[in-house]
């Protein structure tokens, strides 16, 4: 079994299992208390469903001084889902808070933006189903599938 294996069988149907579940709390708990690199990040949303904070381990891609937020999940990540509800509000955290606005990114705008994406986050590369140093008209072909957000400080 390889880890393109382990990593789709832990988000089978694009949502995490009992297992990925806890891995994915400890994880946002490391990313938001600053000891891991400042690109590895928790984003808070507020559930669409419960009405609680949600807290979510994300890797933060940053382009030209502006940071992004990829969903390796697709369009049916719940994270979308629950940003989508509140109108992108939440709460970024890297050894502290700040809280953001997630703008969403045209389509034809997402492919160098995945691609940057998947040479940072190895973990994501199971998900996506182009090589990260593939040219650019291969992230052109998936771009609409995969939900590109810019965030902004508020």
């Amino acid at each position: 079994m390889t880890f393109g294996d382990i990593k789709r069988w832990l988000y089978r149907d694009n949502r995490p299992n009992w297992i990925a579940k806890a891995l994915n709390r400890f994880w946002a708990w490391v990313h938001a208390s600053g000891i891991a690199p400042n690109y590895l990040v928790t984003l808070d949303v507020v559930g669409r469903k419960s009405g609680k904070i949600i807290s979510f381990p994300l890797v933060m891609t940053v382009i030209n001084g502006e940071r992004y937020l990829v969903s390796m999940l697709g369009k049916d990540a719940q994270w979308i889902k629950n940003a989508e509800v509140v109108g992108g509000k939440a709460v970024l955290r890297c050894g502290g808070r700040t809280p953001v606005m997630l703008e969403a990114v045209q389509v034809e705008q997402r492919a160098p933006i995945i691609k940057a994406y998947l040479k940072r986050a190895p973990g994501a590369r199971p998900h996506i189903p182009v090589n990260k140093d593939a040219p650019l008209e291969a992230f052109e072909t998936i771009a609409d599938q995969y939900p590109v957000f810019r965030v902004v400080a508020v």
